[in-house]
């Protein structure tokens, strides 16, 4: 049984209205720069499509562990961008935010996929445990392709797949992607401890979510179902 449901994702940022500009174009959502906390919010079409662009001091150190994949038309949009990977090097296009972080880029070809967000990517250890355990989780359809292991149909979730696959460094900083989750009735945040997560950071009187990692210590939010 599932125990969680997706519900949004959240980005670190230094320069929250510099990202929250740039993510609003690339992702094709509406913007909002809140002046009480300077954070920011992407919304679309649903809940689902939320991105929060959270403010943090500390600046980008390593290479991120999540990454997004996304959808364009062109990379027109995306000149003057530092371009990772050459040209022609993957089927994809690898640049770096205004911030450093990577994201891969997906031209559309067949016309029917919209542009905008395709997948999450996690870095793993073991690719196949940890992808297993949020498929556990989180329902969807389990897959494993060629060294990577990727979840379809993840319930409310915004993406085509998770998919993560397994790199040779470990995890030494806190992400700066994650994804919130909402319980699902009936679940408390003490089965995601028997099913091996672990709390980070319980709910406060200004924070009523509880910091969570999963067991390869990626962070993720867990919010009470209303």
């Amino acid at each position: 049984m599932a125990l969680v449901t997706f519900k949004d994702l959240s980005i670190d940022a230094n320069d929250v209205p510099a990202m929250l500009g740039f993510w609003a174009r690339t992702l094709h959502l509406d913007s909002e720069l809140f002046a009480d906390d300077g954070s920011g919010v992407l919304r679309g079409p649903d809940p689902s499509h939320t991105v929060w662009i959270t403010p943090v001091p500390e600046a980008r150190e390593v290479k991120n562990r999540v990454h997004l994949d996304v959808i364009a038309s062109s990379l027109e949009p995306f000149a003057g961008l530092e371009q990772v990977s050459a040209a022609g090097e993957f089927p994809w296009t690898t640049f770096a935010d205004p911030e450093g972080n990577q994201f891969c880029v997906f031209l559309r070809t067949d016309g029917g996929r919209p542009v905008g967000l395709k997948d999450v990517i996690v870095d793993a250890v073991d690719h196949r445990a940890i992808g297993a355990w949020w498929a556990e989780v989180w329902g969807g359809t389990l897959g494993l392709d060629d060294g990577y292991t990727y979840i379809d149909d993840i319930p409310g979730a915004p993406v085509e797949s998770f998919d993560f696959v397994t790199v040779p460094e470990p995890k030494t900083v806190k992400n700066r992607l994650h994804w919130d989750v909402t319980l699902n009735e009936g679940v408390t945040v003490d089965d995601l401890v028997a099913n091996g997560a672990s709390v980070l950071a319980p709910p406060t009187d200004d924070e009523r979510w509880t910091v969570m990692a999963d067991p390869e210590r990626n962070e993720f939010c867990v919010f009470e179902r209303a």
